[in-house]
């Protein structure tokens, strides 16, 4: 949904969105990433300190013990661990795969452009 809001954004006005230049490309799949992440991160560290804490140590609730835990002993910052990680990597990930959905959409409708 951010790629899609990114692109019609940087979209001049009387073109179609089909004709961002690469590097729009690029610029609106790595924010679209980011974004991704700044919603995900809190559920997979809420995960990740679940699935790696000893046996017993969340019992009931489960995530919502960890959720508790982790706030009451870190605060809020401790939803957004390994933030600076993820983010590096977000960018360029999401910024090549984002260009090659484009460029696959682009040879897909080259051989069949009636589908």
């Amino acid at each position: 949904m951010a790629y899609d809001f990114l692109k019609h954004k940087m979209t001049a006005e009387g073109e179609s969105v089909s004709q961002l230049s690469t590097p729009k490309i690029l610029l609106c799949g790595g924010i679209a990433g980011i974004c991704n992440w700044v919603v995900g991160l809190p559920p997979d560290v809420l995960k990740t300190n679940f699935q790696t804490a000893p046996d017993g140590r969340y019992r009931g609730t489960g995530l919502v013990d960890v959720l508790r835990e982790l706030l009451r002993d870190e605060g809020p910052r401790a939803l957004y661990k390994g933030f600076n990680a993820v983010f590096l990597r977000a960018f360029p990930a999401n910024a090549a795969c984002f260009l090659g959905y484009e460029l696959a959409l682009e040879c897909l409708n080259w051989l069949a452009p009636t589908w």
